[in-house]
């Protein structure tokens, strides 16, 4: 029996095999536009607020200094 599961856009249901080549998604088309969704921030993972940076830990957009 072969594991099939849902498209997470569309809902359809996709067969998990090699023969799936968008799987998890049924298309390309979904595929796409939840990439599309990323990239316009629609979906976000949930951020730890008890974690927040402090002033001496260093930015992460700098590159660390090599001396």
């Amino acid at each position: 029996m072969v594991k099939t599961v849902e498209c997470p856009h569309c809902g359809k249901p996709v067969p998990w095999t090699p023969d799936s080549r968008w799987r998890p998604f049924c298309s390309e088309r979904c595929r796409l536009i939840d990439l599309g969704d990323w990239l316009e921030e629609r979906h976000r993972l949930p951020a730890d607020d008890d974690e927040a940076p402090s002033e001496d830990a260093p930015d992460a957009t700098e590159a660390p200094v090599r001396h």
